[in-house]
């Protein structure tokens, strides 16, 4: 269920080097988004699961509007969403979801070219970053007919659990009862946050914000 975790950085470069380093473990170009002014870098979590480092992209001209992620007010790099493939097609699940009274918006449809040219085309939601959810409840992704990115990516590393911190727990359990239960994820009520515990070859990390 859980697809990948978002870890947003002012510099892709940095952090891939840092997760290489500090995990001990291969990170691979992603590719850019191409229109957004953004690109990622990619390790796998164990599974179907994947980090994601997304920031600023060089190599395209500054967007008309701001980074997707919030990268463009980051001074470090953050957890800073999740998301979450699942089982049922998202028309399905949204609405599902809209009838509890929940709103993750509307689906888009997106792509981009991998390094060796593969196109990659999917539909998600896009993450609601802003209070009071910042993050914690998934956007959620359907990769339609493209290979899952993780099919290509190392699998050095381990999710072992994404920890979700929200004022209002019962309205993140809805939400994962309508996309399907994880045993790897806790809830906890509190000011909204993500945490997620990685075991990797260097030995057990922490991601936050």
């Amino acid at each position: 269920m859980i697809d990948h975790l978002v870890l947003a950085t002012p510099s892709v470069d940095a952090t891939a080097a840092t997760v290489r380093d500090t995990w001990g473990v291969p990170v691979m170009a992603g590719g850019s988004h191409v229109g957004m002014g953004t690109r990622n870098e990619l390790t796998g979590l164990g599974g179907t699961t994947y980090l994601e480092i997304v920031g600023p992209d060089e190599a395209q001209p500054e967007p008309g509007f701001p980074r997707p992620f919030g990268v463009d007010e980051l001074t470090e790099a953050a957890l800073v969403a999740w998301c979450a493939r699942p089982t049922r097609p998202l028309a399905q699940v949204l609405e599902r979801l809209s009838g509890e009274g929940i709103d993750l918006g509307p689906a888009t449809t997106m792509s981009r070219a991998r390094p060796d040219g593969v196109l990659l085309q999917w539909q998600l939601t896009f993450p609601l970053l802003t209070p009071p959810h910042s993050g914690t409840l998934p956007f959620l992704i359907d990769w339609l007919h493209s290979p899952h990115p993780t099919a290509s990516l190392p699998h050095d590393a381990t999710l072992r659990r994404l920890t979700i911190t929200h004022p209002q727990p019962d309205l993140v359990r809805t939400v994962l009862v309508a996309i399907g239960e994880s045993t790897i994820i806790a809830i906890e009520q509190g000011a909204p946050s993500l945490h997620a515990t990685v075991d990797t070859p260097r030995g057990e990390v922490t991601l936050g914000r």
